[in-house]
């Protein structure tokens, strides 16, 4: 490929990503998205007499870290190829109070009629080898765009808040390992991990003793 033709695929898509229609209507799927979580969350506080959904929130995601996505699937830096390959380009993130109450969010998803249900990724059943854990959706979800029905794509994820922190320093810590540390870091991130989920379980079994009482 020559290299007039990649730099004009890279400005495309760094024009998609910051000013376009696609941005327009990722904004748009995210505020849907919140909304649906809200009203989700009121559902499941008449049913339970608890919050559900502690924290929820939305981004698109950013031409630097398309770029490092793209390339480290070995794919071109290209608008259409962004759009076929990355399922989170538009993204939504819910924080449970408990784990089950993922499971709860995720069904009540599923069964409305303006989303379609691409893929789920459950990695709370069987995490990572690094140890994150998350319930991933991919969803297309319908959205009323210039006089029309247009579906979208988007992922969830839905994270207790002890997986949340430790995905987020996860994150934090990966810029940071050099190649030696590297492998004893992984393992004692891998051994916080199993304390994570060792806490979001006995926090279950206390809510669930509570609840019989």
């Amino acid at each position: 490929m020559k290299k007039k033709d990649k730099i004009r695929r890279k400005e495309n898509l760094q024009r998609m990503l910051t000013d376009s229609e696609f941005t327009v209507k990722g904004k748009c799927v995210i505020s849907l998205m919140l909304t649906k979580l809200d009203i989700i969350n009121t559902f499941l506080l008449m049913k339970y007499n608890r919050t559900i959904i502690q924290m929820k929130t939305g981004r698109v995601k950013g031409y630097d870290s398309v770029c490092k996505k793209l390339s480290k699937k070995g794919l071109e830096l290209d608008r259409e190829i962004a759009l076929e390959k990355i399922n989170d380009l538009i993204g939504v993130r819910a924080i449970c109070s408990y784990v089950d109450d993922i499971y709860r969010v995720a069904d009540l998803l599923e069964k409305q009629k303006d989303i379609r249900i691409v893929k789920v990724k459950d990695y709370i059943k069987q995490p990572k080898k690094s140890g994150y854990q998350s319930l991933h959706m991919i969803l297309d979800v319908a959205i009323a765009f210039q006089q029309e029905t247009q579906w979208i794509r988007v992922e969830l994820q839905l994270r207790t808040a002890a997986m949340d922190y430790w995905a987020n320093l996860d994150h934090q810590l990966r810029y940071k390992r050099g190649k030696k540390e590297t492998d004893m870091i992984d393992e004692e991130l891998q051994q916080c991990a199993e304390v994570i989920t060792q806490l979001d379980q006995k926090m279950l079994e206390v809510r669930k003793k509570i609840d019989r009482i």
